[in-house]
């Protein structure tokens, strides 16, 4: 028989249980405003979604028990500063059983400073650089894959088309990007590359000219880099309104948004790094098929399918509540004992937490995959285009 939480997440009933359900208070910031703003509302409206199905099906089974979820969340601004007292308050004014992270590497480390200051699980659905996992973390799980994974699917492709690329790295100053960035250089240079230009620029930029004249200066054949959506959207455009006449664009982020395709012809080409697109082709353990998933949140936004940050925020509250019902409690150690024993397919793809003391709590499973804006029949769609194997297209290449 199909336990409670499958049922829920397929959206198989239309009524709620008759019985009376406690209340489980999930904690977390979201950047309603500034830089990071379309990143983590996205990431927000995924968990929105989860905890709603879940409420609407009479909540988390634990045992004898049943919770309906409650959110208390805060806007942080994109603000670092705010995060660390925004996280104190859900935990000693608003009293959360657990938390979700903030969006960014940046916001999550120092978040994971005070969960793990007060023993509280955090599910990190934002946070991808993998220093964060260096540090002797107990309670910190990361649900996506980490930076170093980022650029390895671009670089892997371009190899196969151009084996002797000239590679310029253009990449905002923060900890993620630097991230992605630091694993990619090295890749590149196994790759048989030349580095042709390798400069980083302040998170706040909004004019990339001088920087992309020294792109076309060096050479370059392939472009990667950015760092979040205004930068990336804008890197996108004005590389197209300046002509740059590159073969590879890779941009971090930006180009996983639907909001992207408004660029028009400054999309076309452009390749993102994804955690997860519509496309992919898991087979889950439990919870909902993906076809369901996208279906639920087009339905519940009223807006075109569902970006991979929309699917992490969805995929950090299924797992939680895989483990409490496992664990039949939400006792903070029995459900971190479960999660340090998962590994499990979802619709967002196969998730598994290292346990050593040196990483704990890294994601060690989950695969990444390569989508390129293209241009069918007039419109501009997204499509996979690597690995091989889950690929709904062939690559576009060079991209004009």
């Amino acid at each position: 028989m199909k336990k409670l939480w499958l049922i829920a997440a397929l959206g198989a009933l239309t009524t709620a249980p008759a019985f009376a359900a406690s209340t489980i208070t999930l904690g977390m910031t979201v950047s309603k405003t500034g830089p990071l703003n379309v990143d983590s509302v996205s990431q927000l409206r995924g968990a929105e979604l989860w905890r709603d199905q879940v409420n609407a099906h009479g909540g988390i089974k634990a045992g004898n028990k049943h919770y309906k979820v409650r959110f208390v969340e805060y806007d942080d601004q994109s603000q670092g500063g705010r995060v660390q007292q925004l996280y104190t308050r859900l935990i000693l004014q608003d009293h959360s059983d657990f938390l979700l992270s903030p969006y960014s590497s940046g916001l999550t480390a120092t978040a994971a400073v005070i969960s793990e200051q007060y023993g509280k699980i955090m599910m990190d659905g934002g946070g991808a650089e993998g220093k964060i996992f260096k540090l002797g973390n107990k309670y910190l799980f990361q649900v996506l894959s980490a930076a170093d994974q980022y650029l390895s699917g671009p670089i892997a492709e371009l190899k196969e088309h151009d084996p002797h690329a000239k590679v310029a790295f253009v990449y905002s100053d923060d900890p993620f990007s630097k991230a992605v960035v630091a694993a990619a250089r090295r890749q590149a240079e196994e790759a048989g590359f030349t580095v042709a230009m390798d400069e980083s620029y302040p998170p706040s930029t909004t004019d990339f000219t001088a920087v992309i004249n020294k792109v076309i200066s060096s050479g370059a054949d392939a472009f990667l880099g950015g760092g979040h959506y205004p930068d990336g959207a804008t890197l996108a455009r004005q590389l197209h309104d300046q002509k740059a006449d590159l073969k590879w664009v890779t941009i971090l982020v930006a180009p996983d948004s639907e909001k992207f395709k408004s660029l028009g012809a400054g999309a076309d080409g452009i390749t993102v790094p994804s955690q997860w697109e519509p496309q992919v082709k898991y087979k889950p353990d439990f919870g909902p098929s993906i076809a369901q998933f996208t279906r639920e949140f087009r339905a519940k936004f009223k807006q075109g399918d569902p970006d991979y940050h929309a699917a992490t925020g969805y995929a950090e509250g299924l797992l939680l509540q895989h483990a409490i019902e496992q664990a039949g409690s939400i006792e903070r150690d029995k459900v971190a004992a479960k999660l340090n024993a998962m590994d499990v397919t979802t619709f967002f793809g196969r998730d598994k937490f290292a346990t050593g003391a040196g990483d704990h709590g890294l994601q060690i499973a989950h695969d990444m995959v390569l989508a390129q804006w293209q241009t069918r029949g007039g419109k501009l769609v997204k499509e996979m285009v690597w690995p091989d194997a889950a690929a709904t297209a062939k690559v576009a290449y060079p991209i004009h």
